[in-house]
């Protein structure tokens, strides 16, 4: 699904962002690196916040500094956790991947040498994306 050097690249700038998480409540840091169909890399880390409904996870984190690029199209996602097993997307940071990219490669990866591989389109099927908002309701 990718080169292994894309996947070594996406993975340390994944790793680098989840150092500068900012975690104080789970303890959980995550980082993601967003590949975008010109080849540019975008990372983020998940941001916590007191009122937990507010916090951003690194892959939303990683899509809002795309976008603010410029970007809008994406080739590949790859998602570090320092857990014992990869840790798929939530579905709020599903949802966001969708409304750009519904079929990125979505990688998930972790200490461990297991590693979780799949289109987006796996994870969220049947998704709801900007498709929907050209239906004619009697469609």
């Amino acid at each position: 699904m990718g080169s292994d050097s894309e996947i070594d690249r996406l993975l340390a700038a994944a790793r680098e962002a989840a150092t500068r998480a900012y975690c104080p409540y789970s303890h959980f840091p995550v980082g993601a690196a967003l590949l975008a169909a010109d080849g540019s890399i975008f990372s983020g880390c998940n941001v916590e916040n007191a009122s937990s409904g507010l916090t951003i996870c690194a892959e939303r984190s990683a899509v809002l500094q795309a976008v603010a690029a410029g970007h809008r199209q994406f080739r590949r996602v790859v998602i570090f956790t320092p857990t014992a097993t990869p840790t798929a997307p939530c579905g709020a940071c599903r949802q966001v991947l969708n409304e750009f990219s519904p079929n990125v490669l979505v990688t998930s990866q972790c200490y461990g040498n297991e590693r979780l591989e799949c289109r987006l389109s796996e994870l969220l099927p049947h998704a709801f994306g900007p498709s929907n908002l050209n239906q004619s309701p009697l469609d």
